[in-house]
């Protein structure tokens, strides 16, 4: 399960960069540009979301062992 948040993460970071290079910095809420800012911040909540899952894990691990 590890390996695939880290793999989410990984396309999380792929997602931003795609959608920074799409934002059109003159009008950034226009158009295609509004699109790649929803997809900016998509990544970020799907990079929190993993790491919160990924503590959560390793405190489970903690309680267990």
């Amino acid at each position: 399960m590890k390996i695939f948040s880290i793999v989410v993460i990984i396309l999380a970071f792929a997602l931003i960069i795609f959608n920074a290079t799409q934002v059109n910095f003159d009008t950034p809420l226009e158009g295609n540009s509004s699109v790649a800012l929803i997809g900016i911040v998509s990544g970020f909540c799907a990079i929190i979301l993993m790491l919160i899952f990924l503590v959560s894990k390793k405190i489970e691990e903690k309680t267990k062992g």
